[in-house]
């Protein structure tokens, strides 16, 4: 193909803007308030800054954004907020022109302003949330300790209640128990909902909240309450991460955010939740917003990341084309740099789509649009675990595969890779360990199944385990019949031309994953009877951590299918079926070795499916600049000379001084 023959002209403005509608989707207005509010000289992207400028700075944006409607989003309107779940997600997730920011944000109105309003009662929400929505009460969320992060039940921060007084004591027994990562600690907070367990009586009632106050009015710690710096860290640098540690701190009963459990005058604990182990999770669980919402502010990096890769490769040249005349080649005419790109580019379209309908969900239930019962809720809180788990480590390689592509020039802070890819890096062990955090989608595709497995066979396990999941979930929206309409028309195992039938890409992955999660019953059912679950589970990591990533592909493709279906424009949809088609062959392309291992494809098909995603990447690669237009960043958000049209010789000579350097 010569260079004339590959069109480079976007497919159009039409499509890109029909293609934005449809990515934009049900909260498309809050995009375009973000796009609005976050611009100008205070929110443009500053490389260079060290760690206390670029404190002060996110200090600054947070203040400006607090005088915005973006804040209240999430609270109730009788404490002045929209109670708009799904907006404060879809905001947050915007915030990528400085992801420090983005990470503030979420500290004060998503993880502090969200335990208050989740876990408070009425009278506490009333009395702290208008001030933690215009920004008066700063404050940070003080869950982890340097001894325990993912294992929030064994926390050692102890709240032991004095009848006498009428106080709680906050203390940090040991060095283990200080509370560590805690964004807003260092520099800016001046609260801090403080993780503790409750102690009254003589009893341990297990870890609650505590709203515990940190700083006075000028900034300085209170009376026993140390606070130390986290100090400079890979990315995230505008964020102000410390440590704090309690010396028998007290504070009034009425510290204890006590929705799910509370201490009367005499100390009588009571709590609408008679089980403990239900009411721990039940408090958690009120808190997924904050996996929700990192799994998009990832999602929305690597779509930056993309946007700057994509169009540096659409305008860089490299080598000239025998008997071309002498023009070099751009660089996304290559084969290789069109599959470093583009199924990543197919997988960012598909996860947006995921998140898209895991936000709905949960902001229908949390309103009581579409109520959830509770079991569905727990489970659609796995499926945020799972989401977040894959969104965030592809958006970690993505990021890091448009830095390689961009060479000399995407090593450069100025062109924003670099620190796009630190920034995001942490995104896979915050808010949950993605390992942790499959293994709890793993045990949720396995509900119950020590007990189950007494009463269920093999068969019968995988789908009281399959039926758990979708209940309530992906039953409830209309998609699912197309979906099961798909299946049901697909093709059997005949030519190369089924590669591309809905239907037969749906019925693959779910095949793969039922197959999956049925060999890890057995495998569990064998083992357990030997050496106990635990035993069963530790040693079987492997095939559960594999259980989990095949039911978020098999998820996360059906969620695409549905919101193909949702696109009017005819062009748009053309073009996204194809990536869709391009996002599950390179899904089937990576793990080839398993459908050649248990004969769901043969030698000869599964050398059909890498001609058929270098098919894709050709057929698409003239489109790449209006799919990545077609996120809606704005070119101040990306502000990398390499993404602007920036002069090619300016960038050359960019690149020789740093080769030379």
């Amino acid at each position: 193909m010569t260079d004339t023959e590959a069109p480079r002209e976007r497919t159009g403005d039409r499509t890109a803007e029909a293609l934005r509608a449809l990515l934009d989707g049900r909260w498309a207005g809050v995009r375009d308030t973000v796009r609005e509010r976050v611009r100008g000289e205070l929110f443009a992207p500053a490389a260079g800054l060290s760690m206390e400028e670029h404190r002060a700075r996110v200090a600054d944006q947070l203040a400006a954004i607090a005088r915005t409607e973006v804040p209240g989003y999430g609270f109730p309107a009788e404490v002045g907020g929209a109670g708009d779940f799904g907006a404060s997600c879809v905001a947050f997730e915007m915030l990528v022109a400085d992801m420090s920011l983005m990470v503030k944000v979420g500290v004060q109105w998503g993880l502090f302003g969200g335990a208050i309003e989740a876990l408070g009662t009425d009278a506490q929400r009333a009395e702290h949330l208008p001030g933690v929505i215009a920004l008066d009460l700063p404050g940070c969320f003080a869950m982890t300790e340097t001894g325990h992060g993912s294992d929030v039940q064994r926390l050692r921060t102890t709240a032991d209640y004095d009848p006498g007084s009428g106080t709680f004591t906050v203390h940090t027994p040991d060095e283990a128990a200080r509370k560590d990562y805690i964004g807003n600690a260092a520099r800016d907070g001046r609260a801090a909902v403080v993780f503790a367990r409750l102690r009254t009586r003589g009893e341990d009632h297990g870890v609650h909240a505590l709203l515990v106050p940190i700083r006075d009015e000028e900034g300085r710690p209170l009376p026993g309450v140390a606070i130390g710096d986290c100090g400079p860290k890979a990315g995230l640098n505008g964020v102000d991460n410390g440590r704090l540690t309690f010396d028998r701190v007290r504070v009034p009963r009425s510290a204890l955010l006590g929705r799910y459990g509370s201490v009367a005058e005499d100390g009588t604990y009571s709590s609408p939740i008679d089980d403990p182990s239900r009411r721990f999770f039940t408090m958690l669980g009120t808190l997924v917003r904050g996996r929700v919402s990192v799994a998009g502010g990832a999602g929305t990096a690597a779509k930056a990341a993309l946007a700057v890769a994509v169009r540096y490769g659409d305008a860089r040249r490299q080598f000239t084309r025998p008997g071309g005349g002498g023009e070099e080649v751009r660089l996304l005419d290559y084969r290789s740099h069109q599959r470093r790109l583009l199924p990543a580019l197919a997988r960012t379209y598909a996860l947006h789509f995921a998140q898209g309908e895991l936000v709905a969900a949960l902001h229908d239930d949390r309103t009581g649009e579409r109520p959830l019962d509770e079991h569905a809720r727990r489970e659609l809180e796995s499926r945020a675990a799972g989401l977040k788990a894959v969104a965030t480590w592809h958006a970690l390689h993505t990021a890091q595969t448009c830095r390689e592509a961009c060479g000399g020039a995407g090593y450069l802070a100025a062109n924003r890779l670099p620190q796009l890819r630190a920034d995001v890096d942490v995104f896979t062990t915050f808010e949950g360990d993605n390992t942790v955090l499959l293994q709890l989608l793993a045990k949720a595709l396995l509900t119950d199944y020590r007990d189950a497995f007494g009463d269920l066979d093999t068969a019968g396990t995988v789908r009281f385990a399959a039926g758990q999941v979708l209940e309530g979930v992906i039953e409830r929206t209309a998609a699912r019949s197309l979906i099961e309409r798909l299946v049901a028309a697909a093709p059997g195992r005949g030519d190369a031309e089924e590669l591309r039938d809905r239907g037969w890409q749906l019925r693959l992955l779910e095949d793969r994953e039922e197959h999956t999660v049925a060999g890890l019953a057995r495998r569990l059912r064998r083992a357990g009877k030997a050496g106990g679950a635990f035993a069963a589970f530790n040693d079987a990591q492997d095939h559960v951590l594999r259980a989990a990533r095949v039911h978020v592909d098999r998820v996360v493709l059906e969620a695409f299918v549905a919101g193909i279906d949702r696109c009017g424009d005819a062009e748009a949809r053309r073009l996204l079926e194809k990536v869709c088609d391009l996002y599950v062959l390179s899904l089937v392309e990576e793990d080839r070795a398993w459908f050649l291992e248990h004969e769901r494809l043969s030698g000869t098909r599964a050398k059909a499916v890498l001609q058929a995603v270098d098919a894709l990447c050709e057929e698409l690669r003239p489109h790449a600049r209006t799919l990545v237009d077609a996120f809606g960043l704005p070119d101040e958000w990306l502000a990398a000379p390499i993404a602007l049209g920036a002069e090619e010789e300016r960038q050359e000579t960019q690149m020789g001084a740093l080769s030379e350097s």
